[in-house]
């Protein structure tokens, strides 16, 4: 090799490190360290994305003036600019406020007035209402107990006395949701019939939504056809599992985790590790993407943590947006009221963005709150322009704005030109605009068959309206042409036989 060429070589491998380090200052000059953002596209394979959230603030213990950090806290509350935290091994709950980027302890309440026993044990859930009464999952107190906002005695909610309700079990609630006429509906440790409903005046009134029997086929097989009468009644009968979560949107529906499953029934929409309950208990969650919503779609290949993920809290943004928080490997879930995911991000860890144990997740407006329990800390995030762009795209659609929704769903394609969900919007905005045909066109990029066929059926609808005297006149021809020259034909052979019995003659 002659000096030349080596001088030519060396000389172009500092140029790659050049714009190298050139593109890596572009990528970090925001000043936000990157988070590991993704979705899935048509062949389930992971594509990564822009950030839709990034880390606002982390809140510890000692950020809030505490002289004794949270201990096992197990959930979060947010009613209007306030945050409840159920600081569960410190027997007490926490009410912080925000105030712009900054969080200040407003009080600790450990202790109510009025009641026969003023203090917890183990509290693991809250519920504020709007008139800022508070309902407190007070577990091993065994009830349910509500106080005004001086923390008032009010009423308390405790084990029913009805036949329906196993007396030999403890009454042991562990997470709540109140509905606008102050019906409290409850998850008890132990209880695997649904819901527990109480009557705003404390009545029981009975269960809601009880959960699926969860069971091994092996197991159910070997139990029913090998062993006997006897072997069987010293087992455990299949039971239904209890779910794990629940919450109340807007509209009074309860959405309800589950995360006792065969990971085998997760992609065929057996195990429903969400689901969305109306008043009979019913599951109303509308799933119309190609896999259910149940987080991480593969996990085997994931070897840093075992398993499916476990969604072990939900809450509900605007227009049935809905985001749940993944224990098993610290993510976070995104996903719209169609049940098409969003976005995913996080991961586990001991930095900011990441947790060691998530247990809880909240919302105020679009930034989300969770709450890990094992590191005491409360991670706020905050929406990039990327993340607002998808909730403006869906609420601009929802508002009958569907040009601006296409324009929006435009502007996300600039930033994420893998983002099928940006396809099938604009698809859907055109759809709604009967523009069909350019519809097909998006549907078809997004690979979405059912809206791709349902705008086929339209534009073929049109067409033929639009072409109908057209279609008539040739199908008209078709029949008339045939039998004018059958009739043609038919004269001329009758001509010919005339002219041969004339020449006979």
């Amino acid at each position: 090799m002659t000096v030349k060429v080596m001088y030519r070589l060396l000389a172009l491998i500092m140029t790659v490190f050049i714009f190298a380090s050139i593109n890596t200052a572009q990528a970090v000059d925001d000043a936000y360290p990157s988070t590991y953002t993704y979705n899935y596209d048509y062949w389930s394979d992971i594509r990564e994305s822009p950030d839709a959230y990034r880390v606002a603030d982390v809140i510890y213990s000692g950020d809030l003036g505490l002289d004794v950090a949270m201990k096992k806290p197990q959930s979060l509350f947010v009613r209007n600019n306030d945050i409840y935290v159920a600081d569960t091994g410190n027997n007490r709950i926490l009410q912080i406020r925000r105030e712009g980027d900054d969080f200040t302890l407003v009080r600790i309440i450990d202790r109510i007035k009025g009641s026969e026993i003023e203090t917890f044990n183990t509290p693991s859930d809250i519920y504020v209402d709007p008139d800022e009464n508070i309902y407190i999952a007070d577990t091993y107190n065994g009830r349910v107990v509500m106080v005004d906002k001086e923390l008032n005695f009010i009423k308390q909610f405790v084990k029913p006395t009805d036949a329906t309700f196993d007396q030999s079990l403890s009454f042991l609630p562990t997470k709540l949701v109140v509905d606008v006429a102050g019906r409290v509906f409850l998850l008890a440790t132990n209880v695997n019939k649904g819901l527990v409903k109480f009557e705003a005046d404390t009545r029981f009134t009975g269960f809601v939504g009880a959960n699926k029997v969860s069971y091994n086929i092996a197991e159910y097989m070997w139990k029913t056809y090998f062993m006997t009468k006897e072997q069987r009644a010293q087992q455990a009968s299949f039971v239904p599992t209890e779910y794990h979560n629940i919450y109340m949107d807007e509209d009074s529906f309860i959405y309800a985790t589950n995360t006792v499953f065969s990971e085998y029934d997760l992609l065929y929409d057996v195990a429903q590790p969400i689901r969305r309950l109306n008043g009979i208990g019913n599951d109303i969650l509308i799933k119309n993407d190609r896999y259910p919503p149940i987080g991480d779609l593969y996990w085997i290949e994931q070897s840093q943590a075992q398993g499916p993920s476990k969604l072990v809290d939900i809450t509900v943004l605007e227009n049935d947006i809905y985001v749940a928080v993944d224990q098993t490997r610290g993510r976070i879930f995104g996903y719209d009221k169609q049940g098409v995911m969003l976005w995913a991000f996080g991961t586990s860890g001991n930095s900011d963005g990441t947790f060691t144990s998530a247990v809880s997740i909240e919302h105020m407006g679009r930034d989300l709150f969770v709450l890990d329990q094992l590191g005491g800390t409360i991670t706020a995030f905050r929406p990039t322009e990327y993340g607002n762009m998808i909730y403006d795209a869906n609420a601009t659609y929802l508002s009958g704005d569907y040009d601006g929704s296409a324009q929006i769903w435009e502007e996300v394609l600039k930033l994420n030109a893998n983002y099928n969900l940006a396809f099938r919007g604009i698809g859907r905005s055109l759809m709604r605009q009967e523009k069909y045909k350019e519809a097909m066109d998006y549907f078809k990029m997004a690979r979405d068959r059912d809206n791709y066929g349902r705008a086929f059926r339209f534009y073929r609808k049109i067409w033929v309206e639009q072409n109908i005297g057209w279609l008539i006149a040739i199908l008209a021809a078709a029949m008339i042409i045939p039998l004018v020259l059958r009739m043609f034909k038919k004269m001329r052979m009758e001509v010919e036989a005339y002219e041969r019995n004339k020449v006979q003659k």
